[in-house]
């Protein structure tokens, strides 16, 4: 008996799902980023308006002034979807776990001159409530933005900031050999230094912001421009003078996290500063406004990381720096 084999090649009847076949064709295949983002998020069949906001439907353009003819022109130049989103991240956390066993095994923390060790817990530490108010702003803006495009990365910004807020948390029991004592001295500063108090009341009002892109802009661009560069960079960099090598390994995440997370926050605003002159004109006050007090709110805990010149100095170039890069974006800045 003779087995015959043969290929049998079968075409499918349609190269993609129907949201993409609507937008580009039935012919044209997608990538799976365009599959799990484009004219994913329902559009009509609500049974009611939510009782916490009945001014508004469920998913609704009209919970922002920023008027945009396709709110998924504003895509994620990461391509970011749940899998290539988590797979991203499990390999930065496998990264931030290995400078944690580095770190520990040579004792680098202990190597710290003991006033930048308190000067650390001091600035470091508090900023773990700082991410909280954070992720709680890009969990909102997930909530009330229009169109997967952005929501999705607003609730995997969501997530990133609860993994830096456990980052700080275990820096600081790293600081007190596991005791807790300085995430509970953190609390108390956030609650009651002087240096802190701006940060908070920052943090606090953007928490209501109602129109979720001006908290984009208040959050993604203007606090975000000042606090990484300012913190994960000036700051930082005068603790290589007196041992601060291991904690630059331990917020390796964060100096990568916010280079990678800059580009998706400048591709959406980019992208609705273009669209129209009323949008650039909105963009551009929120940023305005939010950045300078940004500013205001970091110069007292700059001076007292770096001093009484070094440290509003500092603020001033990242408030510079932050400008030109909104230049670039369209904004006016």
């Amino acid at each position: 008996m003779t087995i015959d084999i043969k290929t049998l090649k079968v075409e499918p009847r349609r190269q993609t799902y129907a949201n993409i076949a609507r937008r580009f064709g039935t012919d044209k295949p997608a990538s799976r980023y365009e599959e799990a983002t484009l004219d994913v998020q329902a559009t009509a069949n609500f049974h009611y308006k939510p009782l916490w906001g009945a001014d508004h439907w469920h998913f609704d353009e009209r919970r922002t002034a920023v008027v945009m003819k396709d709110w998924y022109a504003l895509r994620d130049p990461r391509q970011y979807y749940y899998a290539t989103y988590n797979i991203a991240r499990a390999n930065q956390y496998q990264a931030t776990e290995r400078n944690f066993d580095f770190v520990e095994k040579r004792g680098l923390l202990a190597v710290m001159e003991p006033a930048w060790r308190d000067t650390v817990s001091f600035y470091l530490l508090p900023l773990r409530h700082m991410e909280w108010g954070a992720n709680m702003n890009a969990a909102d803006m997930c909530d009330k933005g229009y169109g997967t495009a952005v929501t999705a990365p607003c609730m995997f910004s969501a997530g990133d900031r609860l993994a830096m807020a456990q980052i700080i948390g275990r820096i600081g029991l790293a600081l007190d050999g596991n005791s807790g004592a300085s995430l509970d001295r953190a609390k108390e500063a956030w609650m009651t230094a002087p240096e802190w108090q701006e940060l908070r009341r920052l943090t606090e009002d953007t928490l209501v912001i109602k129109d979720w892109f001006e908290q984009f802009v208040a959050q993604h661009l203007a606090i975000d421009g000042i606090h990484y560069p300012l913190v994960y960079g000036r700051f930082d960099a005068e603790g290589q003078r007196v041992g601060g090598a291991g904690v630059s390994m331990l917020t390796e995440f964060m100096s990568e996290w916010s280079g990678e997370h800059g580009k998706w926050a400048d591709a959406v605003i980019k992208t609705a500063a273009a669209e129209s002159a009323e949008n650039k004109a909105l963009i551009s006050g929120w940023f305005a406004a939010w950045s300078r007090r940004a500013a205001d709110a970091f110069r007292p805990l700059a001076v007292r990381v770096l001093g009484e010149q070094a440290g509003p100095a500092a603020v001033e170039e990242a408030l510079g720096n932050l400008a030109a890069r909104a230049r670039k974006l369209g904004l006016d800045a």
